[in-house]
């Protein structure tokens, strides 16, 4: 029918004697793909991934769902990785009383056949943690010196070593001091140049919490920082009086200071990253719920966005110079919330996207990530950060599996047109 009324036109056309019109084919417009990434992460799969067979067969079912894109975790909270091309790191054999020895290389075969279906890989390690403190296992459990550098907390009840502290999941080494930052680096050093990857994601990359680091290394290093001796350390940076922590005079410089320690790494990682690949993406993923994560010293946020103004509380008016999403090639925002839409509802997804596009300025790319353990409302929540941001991230393919979520995740993907 529509070649009959073309050809009737074309002909009424030269019979008035009036100029032919060019007729045009409109192609449909296609939407350039945007970043899937499906998490794997290392503890809660370590016993499933043991097997090759089930690292193919899960690959396959992330590649037909519509991903393009897997994070590999190949360092947990132990301080121990699950890769073979190393001189430097132990490999991690055991996890929740599961054991295994592999005679072939854990992240070299996830990205071979990660290749053979055309997804990209991103490797992902945490950075300060070093050890379970609930199992008392890893490496500052078996090396002394490395337990000499784990960060002290500032409890209501005293001092107290995160690595003797059974309710913390996980024993950080003190991101201040300099041989920790060196021996993060030589890691990544390690991985980049040894494995061929496409982009490389820093997991709890910060301080474990408000409450750390204490030690005297600390304190010397933030008085250096502000240009004057603590007289009264730890009291001055914050006090507990009835189980109730308040802040003290130096509060606003010293989450200044360590949301400095935690920018300065962040540009060093990237710094080594690109001097070995540069192709390779610097990633980072964060919770969305920025005004909490001063006490980790995870300042994502541009510096041309300044806190002080929103958050005067605890953030100082320099506390800005800290943004480190200039260093980012991706910023990985993490709205696990279990409300999607609510543009004015702080507990939505929706609002924690487009809170992140705000604080991030367009200084990286972000991606919205979901937890796939709030599954009630997941096609729309994968379809929300597609269509809301640069590309989604699920975490964990754990329970994708566990609540046979492919079937709703396909479809977010497929409606995206993304």
């Amino acid at each position: 029918m529509k070649r009959f009324i073309l050809s009737c036109l074309f002909i009424c056309f030269a019979c008035s004697g009036a100029e032919v019109p060019t007729v045009v084919d409109q192609q449909p417009v296609t939407k350039q793909s945007k970043p899937k990434y499906l998490w794997f992460d290392a503890e809660a799969n370590f016993e499933r991934f043991s097997n090759q067979d089930s690292i193919r067969y899960y690959l396959d079912k992330t590649k037909m769902t519509g991903f393009n894109h897997i994070v590999v975790d190949v360092r947990p909270v132990y301080g121990d990785v699950l890769y073979k091309k190393t001189s430097l790191m132990t490999e991690l054999t055991t996890v929740n009383g599961f054991s295994r020895t592999l005679t072939w290389d854990y992240l070299q075969f996830f990205i071979d056949e990660a290749k053979k279906r055309d997804l990209k890989v991103t490797v992902s390690t945490t950075i300060f943690p070093a050890g379970r403190p609930d199992t008392k296992e890893g490496m500052v459990y078996r090396d002394a010196s490395w337990a000499g550098k784990t960060s002290i907390q500032h409890t209501s009840k005293g001092m107290l070593k995160e690595m003797d502290d059974p309710s913390k999941v996980a024993a950080f080494l003190n991101p201040a001091l300099p041989e920790v930052q060196e021996f993060a680096l030589k890691f990544i050093r390690e991985l980049v140049t040894n494995y061929d990857f496409d982009g490389y994601a820093l997991d709890y990359c910060r301080y474990l919490s408000i409450d750390s680091d204490f030690s005297d290394e600390s304190r010397k290093l933030f008085e250096a920082y502000i240009g004057e001796r603590v007289t009264n350390f730890p009291d001055d940076i914050f006090y507990w009086k009835d189980g109730q922590r308040h802040f003290g005079k130096y509060a606003k410089k010293w989450f200044e200071f360590r949301s400095k320690v935690i920018h300065d790494f962040v540009k060093k990682a990237k710094e080594e990253i690109k001097m070995h690949k540069p192709a390779v993406q610097l990633e980072y993923w964060a919770a969305s719920w920025y005004g909490a994560l001063y006490a980790q010293g995870q300042n994502w946020a541009s510096k041309k966005y300044d806190p002080s103004v929103e958050y005067p509380a605890w953030a100082s008016s320099d506390y800005k110079k800290t943004g480190f999403a200039e260093h980012l090639d991706a910023f990985i925002i993490g709205t696990y919330l279990e409300k999607v839409y609510g543009m004015n509802d702080a507990e939505s997804i929706e609002y924690g996207l487009a809170r992140g596009k705000r604080l991030l300025q367009g200084d990286c790319k972000m991606y919205g990530s979901i937890y796939a353990l709030n599954y009630k409302d997941i096609e729309d929540a994968a379809y929300v950060c597609l269509m809301q941001s640069d590309g989604l991230m699920v975490f964990d393919i754990v329970q994708v599996i566990q609540f046979d979520l492919w079937d709703e995740l396909k479809r977010a993907i497929d409606k995206s047109g993304y």
